[in-house]
């Protein structure tokens, strides 16, 4: 054996000891099972109007954008798609990228160098993460949603003359709670620092998202983040913000220069599920509705956004649970160290619009007595 292949079977061998093996399980198309693991919170991966679009956008278009977006990648549905975003959260201008996790590494490493200060709320995503790795700024990692904290880390910038960005999720995936958005925004214009607002969560699900439901969208030192992949139930991200933003990172922006552009089908079906978001608003209400419901039910705390998070005593516990479900015809996902920020295991349930009101009512029943039997 190689010292490399010791090393890897080590790693094994220590995740499988803490209960930390993570596994592909590949599912079907005609799958059956109840999926509250995902993350198409309204049902909208599966909607015919949104499906027969990315069909005929696929047939229309070809099955990839073929190049960088600077080269021939640039499609008139990437357009289409940026100008209906910025209308719909309010944005003056919005960038198209191939995933949700390249449009946090763009914005980030195209704005901050070393010369910044970047102040990263102790939650954020692992995209935001990797951001501040790659624009080798100064990290300053502040306490969960801890105002203080940041105005102490903003006067710290000012003083030494540095950049100042603050990142943070407007709904965090983990714990579901949302941000101080506005008293962190009058921070920044305070500091004339930029916040940098993560809408993964919250857009759709709260109509346009909490940045502008809050009366801060169009704020020049206010950009917003999005994903495609979850309410919209397609495929990429997007940033929002200034048009000098815009060119700054069609310029600027490696993982925007450097990437194929989005393909058709996940473009047009993002156009579809924006239209339906904005004709039946009822989708995110009933996804409010029955999240509230069920927290109350688990005896946890209700989320801001459509993921629940139900403590367990240990990774092996959580996985126990996690079993359990599916043996019951209902899959959920768990949260396990390193992918919690306070190391404590959880039951991930993705409350959607999406599963019919009777299998929902089953859900619960399957949910209420596995917690009891594993928590």
């Amino acid at each position: 054996m190689t010292a490399w292949e010791e090393w890897l079977a080590a790693e094994a061998a220590s995740r499988e000891a803490a209960g930390l093996t993570r596994r592909l399980r590949p599912r079907a198309a005609d799958d059956v099972t109840i999926d509250l693991a995902g993350n198409d919170y309204l049902g909208l991966a599966r909607d015919p109007e949104v499906r027969q679009t990315a069909a005929d956008a696929a047939l229309r278009w070809g099955s990839s954008a073929s190049a960088s977006r600077l080269v021939t990648g640039t499609l008139a549905l990437h357009e289409e798609l940026e100008t209906a975003l910025a209308a719909y959260l309010a944005q003056p201008a919005a960038l198209v990228f191939s995933t949700g996790y390249h449009a946090n590494l763009a914005v980030v490493s195209a704005l901050a160098d070393r010369g910044t200060r970047v102040l990263s709320d102790a939650h954020v995503h692992a995209s935001l993460v990797d951001a501040v790795r790659l624009s080798r700024a100064r990290l300053s990692v502040v306490p969960h949603s801890d105002v203080d904290a940041v105005r102490a880390g903003l006067a710290a910038a000012a003083e030494a003359g540095e950049r100042a960005l603050v990142l943070v999720e407007s709904v965090y995936s983990v714990l579901g709670d949302a941000a101080p958005l506005v008293e962190l925004a009058t921070l920044c214009e305070e500091y004339d620092a930029l916040l940098v607002v993560d809408e993964a969560h919250a857009v759709g699900v709260h109509g346009p998202g909490l940045v502008a439901t809050l009366g801060l969208a169009g704020l020049p030192h206010v950009v917003v983040t999005a994903t495609l992949s979850k309410a919209l139930g397609a495929q990429g991200g997007a940033v929002l913000g200034p048009v000098a933003l815009r060119e700054h990172l069609v310029n600027r922006a490696r993982p925007f220069i450097f990437d194929t552009g989005l393909a058709p089908a996940p473009t047009a079906g993002a156009l579809a599920a924006l239209r339906a978001v904005r004709s039946r608003p009822g989708l995110g209400a009933l996804v409010r509705e029955r999240v509230a419901a069920l927290a109350d039910v688990l005896g946890v705390v209700a989320p801001a956004g459509a993921v629940l998070s139900v403590p367990m005593s240990s990774p092996q516990a959580a996985v126990a649970a996690q079993a359990a479900a599916l043996e019951a015809g209902l899959r959920v996902g768990c949260f396990r160290p390193p992918s919690v920020p306070d190391g404590i295991s959880r039951l991930r349930i993705t409350v959607t619009a999406g599963v019919a009101d009777d299998d929902w009512a089953r859900a619960v029943d399957v949910l209420v007595a596995l917690v009891k039997e594993h928590q």
